[in-house]
């Protein structure tokens, strides 16, 4: 039952985060495209636009950042699998030829700590 409950909180505070990354973002200009776009292999959190490009972004929350920054989570690993989803994602909507970039939010607490081209294809 601890696992559960554990396990519910960690996944209550990542949509909390989710919800409030998309609101950021609006407030700084992007379109949202789409949240959770689910795939067999796996999900992205939020697909933007922000002017030319295609964004595809991570969003990682903590409640503290005893364990680290939430951004380290976003380990080798899971660039591969967002790489392979984006690819997905284009080739289902037809936009492999746009412009993309991936981009990490970090939500802790309070803050929200945008990095733009977290990493690169």
């Amino acid at each position: 039952m601890q696992f559960a409950q554990k396990n519910f909180h960690k996944k209550l505070l990542g949509r909390v985060g989710e919800k409030r990354a998309v609101k950021y973002l609006k407030s700084i200009g992007y379109e949202i495209i789409e949240t959770n776009f689910t795939t067999d292999i796996g999900e992205i959190d939020i697909i933007a636009k922000d002017k030319d490009y295609i964004v595809f972004i991570e969003v990682k929350t903590r409640s503290g950042i005893a364990f680290g920054n939430p951004s380290e989570a976003v380990n080798q690993k899971k660039r591969e699998k967002y790489k392979k989803l984006a690819t997905l994602y284009l080739l289902k909507t037809q936009s492999d030829n746009a412009n993309c970039r991936f981009d990490v939010i970090e939500v802790i607490k309070r803050n929200i700590n945008h990095i733009i081209n977290a990493f690169y294809v």
